[in-house]
Parts: structure tokens; C-alpha cells; sequence
């Protein structure tokens, strides 16, 4: 409501959305356009919904010199979609709209599984044009009516409070978007899909129909044309009161989360959980603990029936087993009292080549040969950055012999050494690879940083450190 108590236009509530947006994620710049975000997207699929946020965000942009896009994205699923990509064009030239699209071919056809397919490569498709064109906003026109069907669709799927809180208002969904640097806004999230039909209809905005939105044997269609109908019929309003249940389970995440980080600290050794520290939490916050750390590592949410299976084989299992479960994006595994997560992979050929490179400056370098990436971590401790940056640098498989010294009151042993010393299991050692400097070993993935490398060859002069740490890919 507004102070005079009337509900917000369109047009007002995309400005206030907006502009708490540059408020609550640029800090640095007053929270005002176009200082927070000089360019922004829409993604423009021609239908009703996406046609208004694009009138009004045209009018916005404007007055606040903002560049705006609309990305389009072409499924060729339906016999109209080239059709509807020359509507979008044609619009955006109209508005005076910078215009991108892209062409993509689903794998997956069926009936079951079109829907999905269809999200996620459409999404992967706009993250990717942001990146193209340096764009940090993308804007699509969920709304009200939206996100009632989202809780609803959830609720039947038997979700947890994660899926019952529905959409937020914005957020950074790196993994679907393949985008890290990318911002999803939702800045007509509050507005009724009735709202948006009496705009349209009141300033002549045109959009096209998609004829699948009418097809029941998709879940989500069935819902709004069958379900919904009858809700309101009975229950006048439900939609606000559903985004109300959502922004309460939304509260509830907030606070499974602060519990899961503080449990996840207390039952961290190393990279590692440990069990015993596990046993002494409740069923529930192990789950919840679980989840948190899958989705930390960019894992997929289990069910809670593989969710029990898991937990019971952990804590159940003797000392000594070295348990293996399988999951879709990696292996989840005991050794000794401690969980691993690790990746599914074949093991590394023993000839691979080393990986030469120069360090510029980055903080992670990724080598896709040895299915990990390299961090470079300002601390106390570590190679003097300046001298880092001169050294030609390789990666490499250990191929034996090899020796590090991890502390000057201590001889150099060899990796077989540290590897049973620290009590890394045999099978994460083929994947542990090594940092040279020419012919000086810098790091040995899983042990450390070489004492003398540190202090007598790379760590002279003045400037900050570098730590050098290894992590692996999983999925």
C-alpha cells in the first residue's frame, strides 16, 4: 500500500522493487540507477506477462538512463516459435529496445519431462546472454498468481520449507543460470495476473498466445486452469494469502540455515564432517545439515527417503567399513569416523600430461584435466604474491618420489608419508594433484604448502601471501 493507502501501480511497484534492489545489493554507490545496475534484461518471451514488465521497465529505463535488453529464446517446440521471436523483434524495435535471442534444441521431448527441460535450458540460455552482453540484472515478470501455483505445486510434490517458500523477490541462482555474477529480479512478484491483463489491455500492449499454456498435461497448467478456478471461487484471494504462507516459510529457511551453518561448523574436520560430532544432533538438524552442505557444494536436493537412507547407513555403519553411497552429482563416503564427498569420475590416466600455467593475479584457476580448481588465498602465510606472479607455474600427477617439508622442525617425507600420516583414504589420492615452480614443489594437494619452498624461495620480500588450496569437482 502506498501512504495514502491505495494499492501501487505497475509502473510503482516495479520502481520500488528496483530501487530497494540497488539499495540491498550495491552498497557503494547511494542505491540509485543507473550507478547500481547501468544495464538490465528482461527475459521477453512475447506472452502477456512478459510484454507488460516490458512496457513498463521501458519507461523506467529511460527515465533513469538504464541500457535495457529483453532476451528472447527460441525452444522450436511449437510451430509459432519463429513466429513469436519476429513478434519480439518487432517490439523491441518499436520500444527501442536492444534485442538478443537465442535458438535451442531440447533433448528431452516427452510429455514428462518437456517442461523441466524446457526451464532449464531456457535459463541457461539467458544467463548466457547476460554474460554476452555484461548485463548484472535479469528481470522476468513472475507475479502474484505465480507464485500462488508454485507453493500449491510444491505443496502437492510434498516439499520442505525451502519448496513451500516459493519464489524470492530476488535472488542469484548461479547453478541454473550459469551465471555467478547474475542478479534475478522478480519485480512484479506482489501483482495479480489481473493486474496485468487491465494494463495491457488499458495501454494496447500486444503479446502473443502460447497454445501450450492451455495444454492440462503439463502439472503447472493444470493447476491454473482446473484448480486455481475453484480456489477463488471459494476462497476469494487465496493467491495473497498463499505468497503470505511463502513469505513465512521464507522466515523459517532464514532460520534453518543460521542452525545448519552453526551445526555444519561444529561437525566440520577439515574438509570433512565427522560422525561423532553427527550422532550427537537430532535426526531433523542432521537432514537439515546435509542439505545445507549439498547445497553449499552446488549438489542437487535429495528426497527425504534417500535423505533417511543415507543418514542411517552413516551412523549406522561399523568404524572400519568404507561405505559408498551414490548420489546423482557425486559420492558421499565414510572412512574412519569422517563423510567425504567426492566426485564420479574414472580415475585419472597416469600419463596425463603436466598443465603449465602463470598465475595473474585470479583467485581460483580451474583445470578441467585434473577435475578441480586452484585457490589463491591472501593469509599470513604462503608465497609472496609478487614473486608467485614471475613463476612459471605447472600441475601435475604425482608420479613418485616426490618429498615435502611441512614444517623446518621436521624432516621431508615423502606424499605415500603424509598421505597415511593425515589419514587420506586410498582412493582420494590418485586425484590429489601437485603445484610446481619449475622443478621446486610448491603444494601437494590434500597435505600442504612446502615449509622451504614458503620461506626461502617464494617468500622473501615484502607484500601479501598466497595460500595455495586445491578443490575438487563433483558431478
Amino acid at each position: 500500500m502506498s501512504a495514502s493507502g491505495a494499492v501501487p501501480s505497475l509502473q510503482e511497484q516495479l520502481a520500488q522493487a528496483l530501487l530497494a534492489l540497488s539499495t540491498s545489493h550495491r552498497f557503494d554507490n547511494g542505491g540509485t540507477f543507473p550507478a547500481a545496475f547501468p544495464s538490465m534484461a528482461i527475459a521477453y518471451s512475447g506472452g502477456l506477462d512478459s510484454s507488460v514488465l516490458l512496457h513498463i521497465a521501458t519507461a523506467f529505463a529511460r527515465e533513469r538512463g538504464v541500457r535495457l535488453f529483453a532476451f528472447h529464446i527460441h525452444h522450436g517446440i511449437s510451430v509459432n516459435a519463429d513466429r513469436w521471436q519476429a513478434h519480439c523483434l518487432q517490439q523491441c524495435e518499436r520500444l527501442g529496445v536492444a534485442f538478443g535471442t537465442r535458438n535451442i534444441t531440447l533433448v528431452q521431448k516427452d510429455k514428462s519431462g518437456v517442461e523441466e527441460a524446457a526451464r532449464v535450458a531456457r535459463y541457461q540460455a539467458l544467463g548466457a546472454l547476460c554474460r554476452e552482453h555484461g548485463v548484472e540484472l535479469l528481470l522476468t515478470a513472475h507475479h502474484l498468481d505465480d507464485q500462488a501455483e508454485t507453493v500449491l505445486l510444491q505443496m502437492l510434490r510434498g516439499a520442505g520449507v525451502a519448496g513451500l517458500s516459493g519464489m524470492d523477490s530476488a535472488n542469484k541462482a548461479a547453478e541454473l543460470l550459469g551465471n555467478a555474477g547474475l542478479l534475478m529480479a522478480r519485480p512484479l512478484l506482489a501483482a495479480s495476473r489481473s493486474e496485468l491483463e487491465r494494463y495491457a489491455q488499458q495501454q494496447e500492449v500486444q503479446f502473443v498466445e502460447d497454445e501450450s499454456n492451455s495444454d492440462t498435461r503439463y502439472a503447472r497448467n493444470a493447476l491454473r486452469h482446473k484448480v486455481m478456478p475453484v480456489l477463488a471461487e471459494f476462497f476469494p484471494g487465496f493467491q495473497e494469502r498463499f505468497a503470505r504462507a511463502a513469505g513465512h516459510a521464507q522466515s523459517a529457511q532464514r532460520l534453518l540455515i543460521v542452525l545448519a551453518s552453526q551445526d555444519l561448523a561444529a561437525c566440520m574436520d577439515g574438509e570433512y564432517l565427522s560422525v561423532p560430532a553427527l550422532r550427537r544432533l537430532d535426526p531433523e538438524r542432521i537432514d537439515n545439515l546435509l542439505r545445507y552442505w549439498f547445497g553449499l557444494r552446488g549438489l542437487r536436493m535429495p528426497s527425504a527417503a534417500w535423505l533417511l537412507e543415507l543418514r542411517t547407513q552413516l551412523l549406522d555403519a561399523k568404524y572400519d567399513a568404507q561405505l559408498c553411497v551414490t548420489h546423482p552429482d557425486c559420492h558421499i563416503r565414510r572412512y574412519r569416523e569422517r563423510v567425504f564427498l567426492t566426485p564420479r569420475r574414472p580415475l585419472f590416466d597416469e600419463n596425463t600430461a603436466p598443465q603449465p600455467f602463470v598465475w595473474r593475479g585470479e583467485e581460483k584457476l580451474h583445470f578441467p584435466q585434473f577435475a578441480g580448481s586452484l585457490f589463491f588465498d591472501v593469509a599470513e602465510q604462503g608465497f609472496n604474491a609478487a614473486w608467485l606472479r614471475e613463476q612459471p607455474l605447472s600441475v601435475c600427477l604425482r608420479s613418485g618420489g616426490e618429498r615435502v617439508k611441512l614444517a623446518w622442525n621436521r624432516p621431508s617425507k615423502s606424499l605415500k608419508y603424509h598421505y597415511q600420516s593425515m589419514d587420506i583414504p586410498a582412493w582420494e589420492r590418485p586425484y590429489l594433484p601437485i603445484v610446481f615452480a619449475q622443478e621446486q614443489i610448491l603444494y601437494a594437494a590434500g597435505i600442504g604448502m612446502d615449509c622451504h619452498a614458503q620461506r626461502e624461495i617464494g617468500g622473501q620480500g615484502d607484500g601479501p601471501r598466497i595460500a595455495l588450496r586445491w578443490q575438487a569437482d563433483l558431478g
